[in-house]
């Protein structure tokens, strides 16, 4: 990034959040959720700012910063984008899915290990043929961060679309049975292919919120409601605790950064 495009990154991150650049911790938690946001704030007793576009908060002693980017892969890879001109130690995006497989069932955590490449933004950064891939330390730490809490999760690839309704198209449901996914999502190709491009170490930890493609399995707004009750809590303590963990080791090993 230049000069001139890092100052205007850093101009439209404040703009858009409410926050300085230097208030900004070197570990970001992403979300579109606007309660993990609050959750985040009442926990940590933080400020939250609200910009022209996103919120974001920042709990100082624990040197992590919540920033709710909305819906969408346009603006999860703007957001990334944004990121970069305060180059993150690491960032963690913790989002809902739905799940695909037996397996993927409501409550359940998916660690994303790779992600279908099926929406219009991240073209824009690398050519189609290269995979869409977190980085590999994130997840290893939030999958040893899970192993030591005993929490179950799945692993795999996940599809990312910017095609709503896909529920009610036959042929992309076929699609999907083909690729044997484990979840479907809206951002996280995006924020792989942009956090690569950018060099923003970006990890994912993904819930699965309903399971569209059964009879009556689609998220509804009563059905979310439960989902945000019963396992959000859990989901935004998960996410604290792996980049806790990361900020840790970054402090104890020297010899690399976590790039």
């Amino acid at each position: 990034m230049t000069r001139s495009k890092n100052a205007l990154a850093r101009d439209m991150l404040e703009r858009y959040t409410g926050m300085g650049a230097r208030e900004f911790a070197p570990y970001v938690v992403l979300t579109n959720f606007p309660e993990y946001l609050s959750r985040f704030a009442d926990r940590f007793r933080a400020r939250v700012r609200r910009g022209s576009a996103w919120s974001a908060a920042t709990a100082a002693s624990e040197r992590i910063t919540m920033m709710d980017y909305r819906i969408g892969s346009p603006t999860a890879a703007l957001a990334v984008d944004l990121l970069s001109a305060i180059r993150p130690r690491a960032t963690l995006m913790l989002g809902m899915c739905g799940g695909l497989t037996p397996r993927a069932r409501v409550g359940q955590f998916i660690l994303p290990m790779a992600a279908v490449r099926d929406e219009g933004t991240s073209r824009h950064y690398l050519p189609p043929q290269l995979p869409a891939l977190p980085t590999f330390n994130i997840q290893k730490t939030a999958s040893q961060v899970m192993d030591d809490r005993r929490v179950p999760y799945l692993t795999g690839v996940i599809h990312t679309t910017d095609y709503r309704f896909w529920e009610m198209d036959a042929p992309f449901r076929k699609t999907l049975a083909e690729e044997r996914v484990q979840a479907i999502d809206m951002e996280c190709a995006s924020l792989f292919v942009a956090g690569f491009a950018r060099r923003v170490p970006i990890g994912a930890l993904l819930l699965v919120s309903d399971r569209p493609v059964r009879s009556r399995g689609i998220k509804t707004k009563s059905s979310a409601r439960a989902v945000f009750r019963r396992h959000s809590g859990t989901h935004l303590s998960l996410g604290i605790e792996i980049l806790r963990r990361l900020r840790d080791e970054a402090a104890t090993d020297l010899r690399k950064p976590i790039w």
